[in-house]
């Protein structure tokens, strides 16, 4: 907008530089409470698909394993052993594990937390590292409390939970513990929306949109978060098209754009679960059939390998935008100013079609995520 074009250039690069920060997310605790299930429910994976950590009644887990996010590989969660078996001891358990290596640490317990849950959170604690306590198998305790319980009431049931994990923690040395309530079955109730606020709160701002980009769709909070992290960046990616717009070679800005273009759709496509893969998951997980969320959808985007034909075609019944796309071509024969137009231009068609394309995908990832959660379609 100033004709700076080292300072935006220094922006682009700057902006590129934090697009691709890798997130190390380590789920641990005792044997038994649930944490090969955690880490396929927060990668948005069943235990019976390709690449699920497998899950069972006894310890499955014997060594540090990765599980990387099935669309982001740079986003890792590492399921590791229980704490105090055989092979990791209690007092060798950070050294082991190679505890450097993770950004935080999410420490699981099905019932109370434990001794050896609380010699592992204060050596993280030295360690200048983050933890987080969770509480699994809510669902399990909701069911049970409602079969043995005449005048059962769940808010006081959960109450109940968090206040005995908490005195327990306390009794330990604990002043203020913070335990979050989860069910790895049902994600969008109890406390996975806070954990995953928190979270997002205390970690570096640069890898935050990684942590974003990689939750399931809970709610519509989520969808939300996601969709303004995206409109967030449409403006430096408007600026690499308006760089070579720049180019005084015809056609290769339109060659630009389209690229930037495709492998950004399908980033969103990707984000908000409408690729094929992520909805029959979802399908799997709510018993919602695939063809009922697949009937909610209306971007033509959506499903679809993103190509640039298949853009093309898009845009093409997209009449501001592509009369844009179209001016810009046009005027960089115009002498002198016909360059600068041209960027101006291919920054304007851009911003818009992203914004567009933006907008009406996350519309149907909420569309599809009340339709999976049976509530009544709003948008």
């Amino acid at each position: 907008m100033n004709n700076d074009i080292a300072a935006a250039a220094a922006k682009i690069q700057k902006y590129s530089e934090k697009q691709n920060n890798p997130l190390s997310i380590a789920i641990t605790g005792e044997s038994g409470s649930g944490k090969s299930t955690f880490v396929n429910a927060i990668r948005g994976i069943d235990h019976d698909d390709d690449g699920a950590a497998p899950t069972g009644c006894v310890e499955t887990t014997m060594e540090v394993t990765a599980y990387p996010h099935p669309n982001f590989p740079k986003v890792t969660f590492w399921d590791l052993p229980g704490i105090g078996t055989t092979n990791f001891p209690a007092h060798q358990y950070l050294k082991k594990v190679k505890f450097e290596k993770f950004d935080f640490f999410i420490i699981i317990s099905a019932d109370r937390f434990r001794e050896n849950d609380v010699k592992l959170a204060q050596k993280i604690q030295k360690m200048k590292k983050k933890f987080y306590f969770v509480r699994s198998k809510i669902d399990h305790n909701i069911q049970d409390e409602k079969k043995n319980q005449r005048d059962f009431n769940e808010e006081m049931t959960l109450k109940h939970i968090r206040d005995y994990c908490i005195q327990g923690l306390q009794q330990q040395g604990f002043e203020a513990p913070q335990v979050f309530l989860v069910s790895s079955f049902e994600l969008h109730l109890y406390d996975f929306s806070l954990l995953h606020e928190t979270l997002e709160r205390e970690l570096p701002a640069h890898k935050r949109d990684a942590l974003l980009f990689t939750t399931p769709n809970i709610n519509n909070e989520i969808i939300n978060k996601k969709k303004e992290a995206f409109k967030a960046k449409i403006k430096y990616l408007s600026l690499l098209s308006a760089a070579a717009a720049g180019v005084p070679v015809p056609v290769f800005s339109a060659t630009v754009d389209l690229g930037i273009m495709a492998a950004v759709v399908m980033t969103y496509v990707l984000v908000f679960g409408l690729d094929k893969p992520s909805l029959q998951r979802l399908a799997d997980r709510t018993d919602v059939p695939y063809g009922a969320l697949v009937a909610v959808i209306k971007s033509p985007l959506a499903l679809e390998k993103i190509t640039v034909d298949l853009l093309l075609k898009v845009i093409s019944l997209m009449t501001a935008e592509g009369a844009l796309m179209a001016a810009e071509e046009v005027s960089r024969f115009i002498p002198l100013f016909g360059i600068p137009v041209a960027m101006g231009l291919s920054f304007a068609a851009t911003y818009r079609i992203l914004s567009v394309f933006l907008n009406s995908l996350a519309e149907d990832a909420q569309r599809v995520l009340e339709k999976a959660l049976g509530l009544e379609t709003s948008v």
